[in-house]
């Protein structure tokens, strides 16, 4: 592959990982209970890879094909990300990270919060169409690998930079927050209003066009 486009993938991938979203709700959300980090941001970047395979066996062309399918899609990540913004605005008064004797809160278990993540990025149709409209851009149809391969590599690479930007984000809030219970149940409160308000404009967007139709 053309080292060029590697490194122009990498500096859009960067960007695109540090702009706060649904992604960045959750995983500072997820961050205040400490143990909870690591299955959070796990389940986050196992939707990026559903993302990835789904690109690479040909959902574009599905895509185009079929675009209701598309509408599925947004309807239900926007359906996912207003309950969990309704869930995580409703627990922001116990937000915190430690308990009154000073150990750790206990999570709310591994599977749970791994799931949570998981729908978070992978219902959510604007990663999707992410995938689709950046990684073509950056495929070298004259490389040696096939352009499958080359999705591949460039999916697994977003998801990677992914991994160590959540993974910090979420660590960030948990040390700046650690010691102001305050501070952490104000984040919290802004994490669900943020997870709501983009669930809000996507369920919104397909009502517009349901209308234009």
């Amino acid at each position: 592959m053309d080292p060029q486009l590697i490194l122009g993938f990498a500096t859009v991938s960067v960007a695109l990982a540090l702009t706060p979203g649904a992604d960045w709700a959750y995983a500072i959300s997820s961050g205040l209970g400490g143990r909870r980090i690591a299955p959070a941001v796990g389940g986050l970047l196992g939707g990026y890879l559903l993302h990835t395979i789904l690109i690479v066996a040909g959902l574009a062309a599905l895509v185009i094909a079929m675009p209701q399918l598309l509408a599925g899609l947004t309807l239900a990540g926007a359906a996912y990300l207003l309950w969990l913004g309704i869930s995580t605005t409703r627990s922001w008064r116990t937000a915190g990270y430690t308990t009154t004797d000073g150990s750790a809160s206990p999570p709310s278990g591994n599977a749970g919060t791994f799931l949570r993540g998981l729908g978070t990025s992978g219902t959510n149709p604007k990663a999707l169409l992410l995938y689709l409209a950046l990684i073509p851009q950056f495929i070298d149809l004259h490389a040696g690998l096939p352009a499958p391969v080359q999705t591949g590599i460039l999916g697994i690479s977003h998801l990677l930079i992914s991994a160590v930007v959540y993974t910090g984000v979420a660590f960030g809030a948990r040390r700046l927050l650690a010691s102001r219970p305050s501070a952490a149940r104000i984040v919290t409160l802004c994490s669900g209003i943020i997870m709501l308000g983009l669930g809000t404009v996507l369920l919104g967007e397909q009502i517009a066009a349901f209308s234009a139709a």
